[in-house]
């Protein structure tokens, strides 16, 4: 009997309607349209506008979009991760919710945390249900509303951030496709350079945190691009010598999408040209947590069974990592 691997079977999308341009932002903050593309490679970001709308609303539009092209019944779903830094809310898992509301009522479900690498690390965690043997489908969201944690009048992060939602099936395969082999790594060190001080256990909100603006994201922009640019490499390159597999045989790097020359400078250590690159962080700007499956929707039809892919992220905390995997179907 031939060993069970976990591929990707499916993938859908969604990003909100309103975009919000770099020239809108210079009107907001002491910035310009060429200061932030050379510094971030970013044009445009897309907000989710509306009152009562959270990242379930995303998380939920994309698994639909996935459910309608599979034409896939929600109530064959088994479990649904939510990799996700901006929850709904404390306490209830927004995955639950997200289950519920798409009919996936045989599936259990719940969130996963791991700031940019959320996806990443539930790629690995998608697979490992999968490869037991216990589940067949298994869900993996990932969702981010960026703007319900940025200060608007810090232009050291507001350019940065856009939200979206991407969402991949993982099933079973016995033709050796699917995922291959991961990296994974984290270091408390970063706890203070990419973080949000107010809201958790550490730093209740009060009235003193909220005047304080506490409750934005605050980012340390040189520590973390130094860091970030040296572990997605290593990680990217790490992957590609466990597993033998020069430039060549690489035929997609999906890199998190944080910052064009943070994606560069990984490619370029793996000896890859651009048009091996998946990009599209001049659109969506920073996701976090979606920016690896919109990649994958973006470019899903051009992707081919058996094409070796090698993702790459890096998040606050800090958590990075890389995983290898064959692509399972032609679109």
């Amino acid at each position: 009997m031939s060993k069970i691997t976990a591929a990707i079977t499916a993938v859908g999308s969604y990003v909100p309607d309103f975009v919000m341009t770099n020239k809108i932002l210079e009107t907001l903050v002491d910035t310009n349209d060429e200061w932030i593309t050379t510094r971030t490679g970013i044009k445009e970001r897309r907000i989710l506008k509306g009152e009562g709308l959270g990242t379930s609303y995303l998380a939920i539009k994309a698994a639909e979009q996935l459910l309608e092209k599979q034409k896939l019944d929600p109530k064959e779903i088994e479990l649904i991760i939510v990799a996700t830094a901006t929850p709904d809310m404390m306490v209830a898992a927004t995955a639950a919710y997200v289950a519920s509301e798409i009919g996936a009522t045989n599936a259990f479900a719940y969130d996963l945390q791991a700031a940019c690498s959320s996806f990443l690390y539930g790629m690995s965690t998608a697979a490992s249900y999968i490869e037991s043997g216990r589940y067949k489908k298994v869900l993996l969201i990932g969702a981010d509303k960026m703007s319900s944690i940025i200060d608007y009048t810090d232009r050291t992060t507001c350019i940065i951030f856009g939200d979206g939602a991407g969402a991949a099936l993982f099933e079973p395969n016995n033709e050796g496709l699917g995922l291959q082999d991961e990296y994974l790594r984290s270091d408390g060190v970063g706890r203070n350079f990419l973080k949000m001080d107010a809201g958790g256990s550490l730093l209740p909100a009060s009235e003193e945190t909220v005047k304080n603006r506490q409750h934005f994201i605050y980012q340390d922009g040189k520590s973390v691009f130094k860091f970030a640019v040296t572990n997605m490499a290593d990680s990217a390159a790490k992957i590609m010598e466990r597993n033998n597999l020069s430039h060549e045989d690489v035929d997609w790097l999906v890199p998190h999408q944080a910052n064009k020359r943070i994606i560069d400078a990984t490619s370029n250590r793996m000896g890859l040209e651009d048009s091996k690159v998946m990009m599209n962080i001049q659109r969506y700007g920073n996701t976090t947590s979606a920016t690896l499956p919109l990649l994958l929707s973006d470019y899903e039809r051009q992707l081919k069974k058996g094409d070796n892919l090698v993702f790459a992220a890096f998040g606050g905390g800090f958590t990075w990592g890389s995983i290898y995997l064959k692509w399972a179907y032609n679109s």
